[in-house]
């Protein structure tokens, strides 16, 4: 039987077993401008380290608090990563409520899963700038786009109403090498890969100049 979601606090540390596990992760027991207890946070690529802060959000899903990513450094191939610790899983059913709130190069908010380490993971993101949601693999350093099942050579992920300012709910579920993406309630894309098998951490990206707030992050083990 599935166990009921609990919400608890980024201050535990949450420890996923293989058994079917729910939990909900909220920031609401820190403090404002204190870095998110519970979580490592790291840098792919280079520019300046995120700068990852509990933020007061009256807006915020479970307020009063959300966690930001609030440093504005525009360098290009720049993804702050922030990962939940005590996590690791296979298989899930893994979601984070977002919003967008600046950015002139990207609004970018993502979940990360299978994480080996900064430079080893998959990414979904949505971006509100390029209105699409796309899934990656980050190998070795490097981000490369995957294509969704059934689209062409060329495609690249999904057209999508990502809106600066709004909360919106960001979900992928993975099963073996089968990843399925949401918008919302809407699901956008399917895509299959085996690049990285068996557990890893799961967590939260942006991108370049992104500033962007995260609250209610959920996994589901199965």
């Amino acid at each position: 039987m599935r166990s009921r979601a609990l919400l608890v606090p980024a201050a535990v540390m949450l420890a996923a077993a293989a058994a079917d596990t729910s939990r909900v992760v909220t920031f609401d027991a820190q403090k404002a401008g204190e870095a998110p207890a519970g979580f490592t946070c790291a840098l792919t690529g280079s520019g300046r380290p995120g700068a990852w802060k509990i933020v007061e959000d009256a807006t915020a899903p479970s307020r009063p608090n959300a966690l930001g990513q609030m440093d504005e450094d525009g360098t290009g191939y720049r993804f702050p990563v922030c990962v939940l610790e005590g996590v690791s899983a296979t298989d899930f059913d893994l979601s984070v409520r977002f919003k967008p709130i600046r950015g002139t190069k990207d609004q970018a908010a993502g979940l990360v899963w299978r994480y080996r380490d900064k430079d080893n993971y998959y990414v979904v993101r949505g971006n509100a700038l390029e209105g699409n949601v796309v899934l990656y693999k980050v190998q070795d350093g490097k981000r490369t786009d995957l294509k969704p099942k059934g689209a062409g050579l060329f495609a690249y992920g999904k057209k999508a109403t990502v809106t600066a300012g709004t909360w919106g709910l960001l979900r992928v579920t993975a099963r073996g090498s089968l990843f399925e993406v949401y918008l919302g309630s809407d699901k956008l894309l399917e895509v299959e890969d085996a690049t990285f098998v068996g557990p890893g951490q799961v967590g939260l990206w942006t991108k370049a100049d992104s500033v962007t707030y995260f609250d209610d992050l959920r996994i589901d083990v199965r």
